[in-house]
């Protein structure tokens, strides 16, 4: 259990210092990302960037598994 919840911290990690380099490539701004913009207010729920990174995590971790 410790091994599994270091290995995700370290890819919490590791997102979140390539986040602006994924970003130069779309990553963030997909179709699909909800972005609601008011005067004094803004709201932005990437969705699609969510179940794209769900999906490749998935696969890395299946094939680790392995």
């Amino acid at each position: 259990m410790s091994r599994t919840l270091i290995i995700f911290g370290l890819v919490l990690v590791a997102a979140g210092l390539l986040w602006p380099v994924l970003g130069k490539f779309g990553i963030g701004r997909l179709p699909g990302d909800i972005y609601v913009e008011r005067q004094n207010f803004a709201f932005y729920l990437p969705l699609t960037t969510s179940l794209i990174i769900s999906v490749v995590l998935s696969v890395v971790l299946w094939l680790a598994n392995r």
